[in-house]
This record gives structure tokens, C-alpha cells and sequence, in this order.
């Protein structure tokens, strides 16, 4: 299934990659992952000038007007380049935290058992009393873990919103294994034309391109168990395409030159938001198991 886009989300999707481009490439990646974990205050106001953070606030608060289906374009070109900073609980807080729509706010939220970038948060949604740094996997995500208490429930929109940033990983990683396998040689040929590669490039293709259409369907539909379903996929195209790509590139993507190696590691610290991975299992099993009843 092909989604076509309308020339307005086609221009606010490319705008957004090239503010990215600008202010966010791979040499800022990689720079920022070699040093302690730090949020770019000037970037942050520079998405929000763009409407980052108010494109689902109504034009009458102030905010952009759009809904969930450009969301979702905006946070996959997040996913794309690695992003750092609590980007969901930002847009989520617009219109309820001061500045947090204009991007003079960060606002970090407590997400289970976790809190994303409690330390540089301006204001953290949720109770942190006696919540402690904990080492993160992905050195771009400085996480605290709080007391053992009863989770919220998952906000759909939050999932969702997760499911497009891993989207924007699978889709990266697998054109970084398509550029490796044309450019890298063995044996007088290039790689990608051996099987084996080949096969991996094409896995990759079919679980990103999968992922897209149920990440797609589920912002104009808004349906939970929808949600539920596409967060699985994205988690999926995300993580089996990432350490595919690294198999692609082998021991040159582990290395701190490459940024293979952390999208893999952003994408298993992704799988633990909102619920995680079996929150979005239990909710579309209990909709089969009521569809089949």
C-alpha cells in the first residue's frame, strides 16, 4: 500500500530535512556522541520557529493547525537523523507547559519506570522524587530510572509518535547498507552483488516499506489497536534493519567514524517507551481475541 502525499506535507517534510541537514548531519551526530549528552538549546528554538513542537496545537493557541498524519512526517525525518532530545514530550506538552510550543521550553515527561533527559529538562511531567541516572545504551539518550510504581497508560499519540522516529531509522539504515553495498569492493566486485547482501539490502526495503504503510494508516485513522500494530512493525523494520546494516558494513559499522551502530542502539532504548514492545502486543491481542469472539 502507497500512501501519496499532498504537496503541502511534501514541502513540510522536505523543509524539515533540510533544517535537519543544516543544523543536525552526520559530522554533528557523530560529534555529539563522542562527548557527555547535551540538548542544543539553539536547535531546539530552531525547531520550534519551524513548528516543531505546536504543528498539532489548534492555529487559535497559537500553533500550526496540522494533524497527526504530518506529525508522524516530522518525527520520521527526527528518526532519520538521530534527533536527540525528549522531541514527543515536547510536542506533547504544547499548549500546556509555557514555551514548550515555541521551543524555550524542553519539557521531559517520566515514561514508565524511565525518564529521557531529566537532568536538561526545563520541566519534567510525572514524579521523579527518588530518581537516579542510570547508564543509557544509546549515549545520545542520558536516562534516570525513578521508583517501581504503577505505570500510566500508554498515550497512543506518544506511541505513535515513536513509531515514526523508528520508521526514520529503518529507513536510513537500510540506504546507508544499499550505499555501502554499491561502493564497497571484494574479490573485484561489489558486495552487493553477492546474494547473501543482496538478500539482507531487500529484507530491510520490505520491513521499512511495511512499517511505513501501518505507520502511515495508523496517523490518519488514530485508531489505538492500529497504533499498536504499527509500533510493532516500526519496532521491527527499526531493529532487525539496523543490526542487518551493521552486518552489512561489518566491524566498520561499530566503529565511532560510522553511525550505524547507533541507530542500532537508539532503536533498542526506543523499544522501551510508552509501554514497550509488549504493551503494543497485549492491546492488538486483545483486539484479535474480541474481533474473533
Amino acid at each position: 500500500m502507497r500512501f501519496r502525499l499532498t504537496d503541502d506535507q511534501r514541502a513540510l517534510r522536505d523543509g524539515m530535512r533540510q533544517l535537519l541537514t543544516r543544523h543536525f548531519d552526520g559530522a554533528a551526530l557523530r560529534a555529539a556522541a563522542q562527548g557527555p549528552a547535551r540538548l542544543d538549546r539553539e536547535l531546539w528554538r530552531a525547531l520550534g520557529d519551524a513548528g516543531f513542537f505546536a504543528l498539532r496545537l489548534p492555529q487559535a493557541q497559537g500553533g500550526v493547525g496540522l494533524g497527526l498524519p504530518e506529525a508522524v512526517l516530522v518525527f520520521e525525518e527526527a528518526g532519520r537523523v538521530l534527533l536527540p532530545g525528549p522531541l514527543a514530550a515536547t510536542q506533547l506538552a504544547a499548549g500546556v507547559v509555557p514555551g514548550a510550543a515555541t521551543g524555550e521550553t524542553v519539557v521531559a515527561a517520566v515514561d514508565g519506570a524511565l525518564v529521557e533527559w531529566r537532568a536538561q529538562a526545563d520541566v519534567v511531567r510525572g514524579d521523579t522524587a527518588g530518581a537516579v541516572p542510570v547508564r543509557s545504551l544509546d549515549p545520545l539518550t542520558p536516562l534516570h530510572r525513578v521508583p517501581s510504581g504503577t505505570a500510566a497508560e500508554p498515550d497512543p499519540v506518544a506511541v505513535l509518535l515513536t513509531a515514526a522516529e523508528q520508521l526514520g531509522t529503518a529507513a536510513r539504515v537500510c540506504e546507508l547498507a544499499v550505499q555501502h553495498a554499491r561502493a564497497r569492493e571484494q574479490f573485484g566486485r561489489p558486495v552487493g552483488s553477492f546474494q547473501a547482501v543482496a538478500h539482507l539490502c531487500a529484507g530491510m526495503l520490505v520491513r521499512s516499506e511495511t512499517a511505513r504503510a501501518a505507520v502511515y494508516a495508523a496517523a490518519v485513522t488514530a485508531d489505538p489497536v492500529d497504533i499498536a500494530a504499527a509500533r510493532l512493525l516500526a519496532d521491527e523494520a527499526a531493529v532487525r534493519g539496523a543490526r542487518d546494516c551493521l552486518q552489512v558494513h561489518g566491524g566498520m559499522g561499530f566503529t565511532w567514524e560510522s553511525e550505524v551502530h547507533l541507530h542500532l542502539k537508539r532503536s533498542w532504548v526506543r523499544t522501551q517507551r510508552t509501554g514497550g514492545i509488549t504493551e503494543s502486543e497485549e492491546a492488538l491481542a486483545a483486539a484479535l481475541a474480541a474481533g474473533a469472539a
